[in-house]
C-alpha cells in the first residue's frame, strides 16, 4: 500500500482499484477523525470522483467472468484465509474500530472476529448453492443452474463498519460475483482492512475494488452505472429511496434501512430483565444501531417500577472513550450524530415530553474532546411525538403506560418501520401472540431488539427493508445469483 505519512504522523492511504493502491484522480483527501478525541485524526483517504468510480467498475468487470470460473473451493480457501488473518489481528483491528467509530473496545473486537465467522459461513455455504433437476413432459433432461449477476456495489454504513461488508462481500465473492465497495465516509479504514485480508488471502486483481469518498460525488454511479448489475446498501430510509429512485429497473436491489424498534413490557415480566433488555437494546453502542430500542410500552401494573430501576440503571452507566475499562457508552459517530439527537431531545421537551434523565452533551474533562451525550429517557410521551416516530440514532428511549397487550401492540405496530420488536413477558400464550402479530422482520422474546446472528436472515418490513432479499444466512446468497432453465 502506498503511505503518504505526513510529517505530522497522519497515514495517507489509497484507493485499491484493480489490485493496486492508486490515488484519487482528483489529488484531494478527507480526514477520518477519532470521536472520543477530535484532534486525533485517524488518516486521510482518498476524496473520490466519479473517474475513480468508473475505474473501479471497468476493473470489476474485466475480472468477473475469470472470477466465475473459480473452483468452488478456491474462492472457499480464500475467505478461510481471510478469516484466519481477521482473527489474528482481531485486537489490532478492535483497536482501530474503536478509533475510528467510538464503540467499547471490547465490542470491536467481538465485531472483528464475528466478520470472521461471516466469511466462514459463507465460505462453507458457497459450496452449496445449486439448482434443481425438474420433471419434463417431453423426456428431456429439464434442470435449473445458478450463476452469479455481475458486478455489485457494496455502500455500507459507519455503526458496523466491518461486519456489515463482510456479511455483503462475502456472498458475492463465493458466488462469482465481483464487488466494488465503497464503506461510510467516517470508518473507511476498518473497511480497508477487510480488503487487505481479502487480497492477503489470495483474491485476484480487480475482484474487490475498494474506493472512499462522499455520497454526493461518488454514490450516483455506484448505484446508475450501466455496469452495476446489483445494489446492496444498509443506511437511512431515505437514502434507500433515493438508490431506489436512481437504479435501473434492470439493477437489483437490495435496501436494508432504518427502524423504530418496540419493546412491550408485560405485568407479569421480570423487571429488572426488561430494565436489562432496555439498556442493551437502547443504550449499547451510544444507540447507534438500527435494531436498537427506542420505544417501550409498559404495563400500568409495572410501570412506575419500571421507570424507577430503567432510571436508576441510566444514571450509573460509565461514558467515555471505547478503549478505556469498564466505559458502557462511547462517543456518538460524530458531529452531525451529535447534534441531531441533541436536536431530538429539545423536539421532545418542546413537544411536551418529560425527560427524567440524560439528554445532555457532555463537555467536562476528556469528555470535552469528543461527540458525548448522556443516555435520555422520557416519559408522558404520545405516538405522535417526533421522538417516538423518527428514528434518532442515538441513546434516546420514549417509555410509555399502556393497560392491556392489544394497547401495546396497536402502538407498536402504528409507525412506518418494521426492523425489530421485543417483548418481556413470562406466558408463552402472549409471546407466541406477539410473535405471530408484530410486523417486524426481526422478533426477540426476552431479548434485547439488537443482535443478528451471522446464520440467520436479516431484514425489515415496511420501510424498513425492500423486502425483496434478506441479508446474512442462507437466504442471502438468493440476492446475488440468478436462474437459468436448461433444456436438454
Amino acid at each position: 500500500m502506498i503511505d503518504l505519512t505526513a510529517a505530522t504522523g497522519v497515514t495517507t492511504y489509497q484507493n485499491l482499484i484493480d489490485g493496486e493502491w492508486v490515488a484519487p484522480s482528483s489529488g484531494q483527501y478527507f480526514e477520518s477523525i477519532n470521536p472520543a478525541d477530535i484532534e486525533d485524526c485517524v488518516g486521510r483517504f482518498p476524496a473520490s470522483d466519479v473517474r475513480d468510480a468508473e475505474r473501479a467498475i471497468a476493473a470489476a468487470r474485466r475480472a468477473q467472468k475469470e472470477w466465475a470460473k473459480h473452483p468452488p473451493s478456491k474462492k472457499a480457501a480464500i475467505l478461510y484465509k481471510a478469516a484466519d488473518l481477521l482473527e489474528e489481528r482481531a485486537e489490532q483491528y478492535g483497536r482501530e474500530l474503536t478509533r475510528e467509530e467510538g464503540k467499547v473496545l471490547a465490542q470491536a473486537i467481538m465485531e472483528v472476529k464475528r466478520s470472521a465467522q461471516t466469511l466462514r459461513y459463507y465460505a462453507s455455504e458457497g459450496l452449496n448453492v445449486t439448482g434443481q433437476t425438474l420433471p419434463a413432459d417431453d423426456g428431456s433432461f429439464l434442470y435449473t443452474k445458478q450463476e452469479p449477476l455481475g458486478v455489485i456495489s457494496v455502500i455500507t454504513p459507519w455503526n458496523f463498519p466491518i461486519s456489515i461488508p463482510a456479511r455483503k462481500i462475502a456472498p458475492a465473492l463465493v458466488t462469482g460475483n465481483t464487488v466494488v465497495f465503497k464503506p461510510a465516509s467516517d470508518t473507511p479504514l476498518i473497511g480497508l482492512r477487510l480488503a487487505e485480508c481479502l487480497y492477503e488471502a489470495g483474491l485476484p486483481a480487480g475482484v474487490l475494488n475498494f474506493i472512499t469518498g462522499s455520497a454526493s460525488k461518488i454514490g450516483g454511479i455506484l448505484v446508475s452505472h450501466k455496469d452495476i448489475n446489483a445494489v446492496t446498501f444498509t443506511g437511512s430510509t431515505y437514502a434507500g429511496e433515493q438508490i431506489h429512485k436512481n437504479s435501473s429497473f434492470k439493477t437489483r436491489l437490495q435496501l436494508e434501512l432504518g427502524g423504530k424498534n418496540p419493546l412491550i413490557v408485560m405485568d407479569d415480566a421480570d423487571v429488572e430483565q426488561a430494565v436489562r433488555m432496555t439498556i442493551a437494546g437502547g443504550f449499547s453502542l451510544t444507540g447507534q444501531a438500527c435494531t436498537g430500542t427506542s420505544r417501550v410500552f409498559v404495563m400500568e401494573a409495572v410501570y412506575d417500577s419500571y421507570v424507577e430501576k430503567l432510571v436508576e440503571a441510566t444514571r450509573t452507566l460509565t461514558i467515555g472513550s471505547g478503549m478505556d475499562e469498564g466505559v458502557k457508552l462511547g462517543p456518538l459517530a460524530n458531529e452531525s450524530q451529535l447534534r441531531t439527537v441533541l436536536e431530538y431531545v429539545e423536539s421532545g421537551k418542546a413537544e411536551g415530553a418529560t425527560l427524567l434523565t440524560g439528554g445532555e452533551q457532555l463537555t467536562e474533562g476528556e469528555l470535552r474532546k469528543g461527540y458525548y451525550v448522556s443516555p435520555a429517557v422520557f416519559v408522558d410521551v404520545t405516538p405522535e411525538m417526533r421522538i417516538m416516530r423518527e428514528e434518532i440514532f442515538g441513546p434516546v428511549i420514549g417509555v410509555m403506560k399502556v393497560s392491556s397487550f392489544e394497547e401495546a401492540l396497536a402502538l407498536a405496530n402504528d409507525t412506518e418501520y418494521g426492523l425489530a420488536a421485543a417483548i418481556c413477558t413470562a406466558d408463552e400464550k402472549t409471546a407466541t401472540k406477539f410473535v405471530d402479530q408484530i410486523e417486524a422482520g426481526m422478533v426477540k422474546v426476552n431479548k434485547p431488539t439488537t443482535g443478528v446472528a451471522y446464520n440467520a436472515p436479516f431484514g425489515g418490513m415496511k420501510n424498513s427493508s425492500t423486502a425483496t432479499y434478506r441479508e446474512s444466512g442462507r437466504d442471502a446468497l438468493a440476492f446475488y445469483v440468478q436462474a437459468k432453465t436448461v433444456y436438454r
